[in-house]
Order: structure tokens, then sequence, then C-alpha cells
């Protein structure tokens, strides 16, 4: 109610061409997703492998989809997402990854990566939740929050040693999961994969045998 009432007083304008009304207008949709992410997810070399993935890599999912690089008009859209409280752009991400996934398994479960508690107070909601709970809506799928966060280390700004240790020891799962199940992984932004590996590697370990990932973007580690 309150995100409507703001949408009036104050419209929003698209991330891509300004238009009023809108985070993300349907041209500029059209636009992110009609251009194919064709590099591996994990280590952006060239892709030679449909599961997302380059021979060369090895991770705890299975397949990978990316919806485009972090730049432009989906790192505007992302930022404003996670750094200026623009809640309702999680219905436009969502989109963004229902157009760019495959027909999933009709048992699929979505699970978000679990955003650090402080974060969450900051900006008032779980971003990535509710982006989970939009895509289910759209594949009429269901979603499960018992992958959990251990640690409430921040990886923004971190080196790619420091990421990757910090994302070694920060998830796990609360109960056993059905090993007959697809569980899909997603995540806003791909940096060095530490986050989503390990993620993937904590489903895993509590029974998962078919781990997917799904990532709104890719941004290189500076």
């Amino acid at each position: 109610m309150i995100d409507r009432l703001l949408g009036f007083v104050a419209p929003h304008h698209c991330c891509g061409c300004g238009k009023i009304g809108t985070l993300l207008c349907s041209n500029c949709e059209y636009d992110i997703i009609s251009e194919p992410f064709e590099t591996c997810v994990n280590c952006d070399r060239q892709l030679a492998s449909a599961k997302g993935v380059c021979q060369r890599c090895r991770v705890a999912y299975d397949r990978a989809w990316c919806v485009g690089r972090r730049h432009d008009t989906l790192q505007h859209l992302i930022g404003h997402y996670k750094f200026t409280n623009a809640k309702a752009a999680h219905h436009n991400l969502a989109r963004l990854l229902d157009k760019r996934l495959p027909q999933l398994p009709s048992t699929t479960v979505v699970v978000p990566v679990p955003t650090v508690s402080l974060h969450i107070r900051q900006r008032g909601y779980d971003h990535m939740l509710l982006m989970a709970k939009t895509l289910s809506k759209l594949r009429g799928i269901s979603v499960s929050t018992d992958l959990e966060r251990q640690t409430s280390t921040k990886q923004r700004d971190a080196t790619r040693s420091v990421r990757i240790k910090q994302a070694k020891a920060a998830f796990i799962c609360c109960r056993p999961l059905d090993p007959d199940i697809t569980y899909l992984l997603i995540d806003d932004v791909v940096t060095t994969g530490a986050t989503v590996n390990y993620a993937a590697a904590a489903l895993k370990a509590a029974g998962a045998t078919k781990v997917w990932m799904a990532t709104i973007s890719r941004q290189p580690l500076d």
C-alpha cells in the first residue's frame, strides 16, 4: 500500500531511458533480455558449455544462468533496489530472471542467498527473499528459507581472498533436503562466485543432489 501511494506522490523513472512511471520500462527490459550472456558465470571466460559454467571451473551448482553484466540500466536498477530503498524493483528483477530462465521442473524450489541481517534492518526488507517470492509466483513453484547465514560479514569492497574465506564459513542448511527436488539458488550479483558456490555446497551438504543457480548480474572484481 505504501509503495503504491509513493508511486503517485513521487513516481519512479525508468533506470534505462528515464520514462516516468516505472523503474524498468518494457523497451529497456527487452534490451536487457535480448542480449545473451555468453561467458562463464563463475570466471567470465568464453563459454563452451550450455550449463552456464565453463569446463575449467569446479563449482557446487550444476547449471547456471545470468541475466546480464552489471552495467548501464541493470547496474542502476540493482543499485536503486539495494541502496536507495526502491523496494518496487523486486518485481522488475524477478521478471528479468523469469525471462532468462528455461522451463523448470514443477517441483523446483527457489532458494534465495540469505541476506546479512544488518542489511535487512537498514533497507527495511530482505531484498533477496522478496525477489524469490515474486519469482516463485511467476513460475508457480515454492520458496525455501532453509539456507541460513551463519555470519554477518559483508563482502562489498573486500578482496578476492577475503571474500572466499568469508563465504566458505557463511552458510548452513537448517534441515535435511529432498534429494529428488531441484533447488534453484538465486542471487543478485556474482563477483568472485564464492558466495553462490559455498551456498550451493551447503545445500548439497544437506542432501540436495541437483542445485541450479541463477543471478541477475555478473560484475568483475576491480
